[in-house]
């Protein structure tokens, strides 16, 4: 349960770092609840990195670490996926 929980997190965070995020992304629904946990997990570390100077033990990051976990790598795969076409 936790698992689907997680989830539908990932999906509501995916959504709203799209949604903040100036820009169109062509993101399906499932590459965007994956944007979201990737980018919850990326928030948690950097959260814990920051603040306790520990990265090996990621904690939950909150709404407003996922969403700004989620518009980094977002914004990291935008200029990834740009130098390649060009």
């Amino acid at each position: 349960m936790h698992l689907l929980a997680f989830l539908v997190f990932g999906l509501f965070v995916g959504l709203l770092a799209r949604a903040i995020l100036p820009g169109t992304q062509s993101m399906g629904m499932i590459s965007t609840m994956l944007l979201g946990v990737v980018g919850s997990l990326f928030g948690g570390i950097l959260g814990n990195l920051l603040f306790s100077g520990a990265w090996d033990r990621p904690v939950a990051a909150g709404w407003i670490g996922s969403i700004l976990g989620s518009m980094l790598l977002l914004a990291v795969l935008g200029r990834t996926r740009r130098t390649r076409l060009l």
